[in-house]
């Protein structure tokens, strides 16, 4: 007995001693300013997309199709960085996708049509769908080596980061041209990765801390996850892609919403993006009290409630105030949900679990513009809209039934 009271003393220590460290520290600081980044960057491309839509003059239909520009070039890319990232290193393949994104970024204006859009889009979607990968990737191997469950933080400086990439945009939309704001944010990108590039290229991915080996011979080996555990990873994929669905709709056509439908000026239109990610970044940095409180299921259902109401109400009322209100309320609504499915699906069976729902996830995020664009020419954006409203009610109604399925499903 005092010889196990020894080693969990030590262990404890360990505990203690590697969050301290230095390097990681380091790390940790730079990955949170490439997450940063990279909300800033596509915050900034969205809320000028009425700039750019009237400067192709394309349809509604036409520009969802430009859109889907975006989503292919990054599930293309997401299917590769993987594999990159096992080759070359995460850090690597971060850094070198955060200055694509900065450029690409910068691409856009200079489209004079909708096919040229797409095309230009492809690479700007690429860069996006590869840094995502690459980031995630190193974040987990740094969360492994803190022994701390910092992931939500990571998530949080990317909701930062779009809050301010927004605002910006809404400051500068009726003042700057659409390609010189563009091109300083271009600028920005690429003096960003370039200091927090040094510090990620200078550090090797962390490896999982060793256990002592009384610890790893008397460790058991981790059982293949069972048929019904991968299931429920599809399940808790299917809740992060109708949660992110109603983040990528409300990125592409929030500010075109408010522009053309509720008649708000340029400056205007860009803040509504804004208040959705400050809402959104609350709603993540009080997450670990919310999930406290109320559990996983109820703060996932909760979420999707409070989502599907605000939405409705973002989506078809005539007044600006009530449009905020209704996008506030989404971004509160929407902002666990995708943290909370991802760690469930880790929980079931493992890293395995996070990529599979992480995939489903990034692709409603990537697949919900484009299909808001041909809804709304079919019929008119506010209707196309409330999609979001149904989709996070599913997820609401998913995350009720899905309690009874995981009673008892629990792997490693």
């Amino acid at each position: 007995m005092p010889t196990l009271n020894k080693i969990r003393t030590a262990l404890r220590g360990d505990q203690r001693v590697i969050p301290a460290d230095p390097s990681l520290r380091r790390l940790r600081t730079a990955l949170t300013v490439f997450f940063a980044l990279d909300g800033f960057l596509f915050a900034g491309w969205v809320v000028r997309i009425p700039s750019i839509k009237e400067r192709t003059g394309a349809s509604a239909g036409a520009l969802g199709l430009a859109l889907l520009g975006v989503s292919a070039g990054a599930v293309a890319v997401m299917m590769l960085t993987g594999r990159l990232c096992r080759r070359f290193g995460s850090h690597p393949v971060t850094v070198v996708t955060a200055a694509v994104l900065a450029l690409g970024i910068a691409l856009p204006p200079f489209a004079r049509s909708a096919t040229a859009l797409g095309l230009v889009l492809l690479v700007f979607g690429a860069a996006y769908g590869g840094i995502n990968v690459a980031m995630n990737s190193a974040a987990v191997d740094l969360v492994t080596a803190l022994r701390r469950p910092v992931m939500p933080s990571f998530h949080a400086a990317y909701s930062v980061g779009g809050m301010l990439g927004a605002g910006l945009g809404g400051l500068v939309a009726g003042r700057l041209a659409v390609t010189h704001h563009l091109l300083l944010l271009t600028a920005v990108g690429l003096v960003v990765t370039a200091v927090a590039g040094r510090v990620l290229l200078a550090h090797p991915a962390p490896r999982p801390p060793e256990r002592t080996p009384a610890v790893r011979a008397d460790a058991p080996k981790r059982p293949r996850p069972p048929v019904r555990g991968r299931g429920l990873v599809v399940v808790f994929g299917l809740i992060a892609l109708c949660s992110s669905y109603g983040e990528g709709a409300l990125a592409d056509w929030g500010a075109l919403h408010l522009q053309q439908d509720v008649g708000a000026g340029a400056g205007l239109a860009a803040i509504g993006y804004s208040v959705f990610a400050l809402a959104m970044t609350v709603g993540r940095l009080s997450g670990t009290a919310l999930l406290e409180r109320l559990g996983q299921t109820r703060t996932l259902v909760a979420g999707g409630a409070t989502a599907a109401a605000g939405m409705l109400l973002a989506s078809l009322a005539p007044v600006l105030w009530a449009v905020f209100l209704g996008f506030a309320l989404t971004g509160l609504g929407l902002a666990n949900i995708f943290p909370v499915a991802i760690g469930r699906a880790g929980e079931l069976t493992g890293p395995g679990g996070v990529a599979a729902a992480s995939t489903f996830g990034y692709g409603g995020m990537l697949l919900g513009p484009p299909a808001i664009g041909l809804l709304a020419e079919r019929f008119s954006l506010p209707t196309a809209l409330t999609t979001v409203a149904a989709l996070a009610a599913m997820a609401a109604l998913i995350s009720g039934v899905s309690r009874r399925w995981t009673r008892g499903v629990r792997v490693g």
